[in-house]
């Protein structure tokens, strides 16, 4: 298999624009990348660690990443019929369900990632008061 950049570049542009068609009409993914946002910036006044970091950009990523799953798996489930479908009905939840599994773990690996920072944090407010 030969290499091609034109076939490379092809492949991103349809990721990309995967990713931002999803942005525009899926408003979960909007509200993730909001509290991602939010995340990353608190991370940064409270001086995370590497370590921290690292482990916030995994979840992030992977809450990301099966919202963005959700999404297609919701799209091609739609695209094959125009019923209610009792089987269409549980693959399109249990997808969603996906997201929202890990989303509340996300929830629960913030607070350990946060909790200390924010205690260090209080206590040295505190201390120059």
């Amino acid at each position: 298999m030969k290499f091609s950049a034109n076939k490379l570049k092809a492949s991103f542009g349809y990721a990309w624009s995967g990713i931002s068609n999803a942005f525009r009409s899926e408003q979960n993914l909007r509200i993730h990348c909001s509290i991602s946002i939010v995340a990353i910036a608190a991370a940064a006044v409270l001086d995370f660690s590497v370590w921290r970091y690292c482990v916030l950009f995994l979840v992030i990523a992977s809450v990301l990443s099966l919202e963005l799953m959700n999404t297609a798996i919701e799209n091609a489930v739609d695209l094959t019929t125009d019923d209610i479908h009792p089987l269409a009905k549980k693959a399109k939840d249990a997808a969603a369900g996906a997201v929202l599994v890990f989303s509340l773990f996300a929830v629960i690996i913030g607070i350990l990632l946060f909790f200390q920072p924010a205690v260090e944090m209080i206590k040295q407010w505190n201390a120059g008061r």
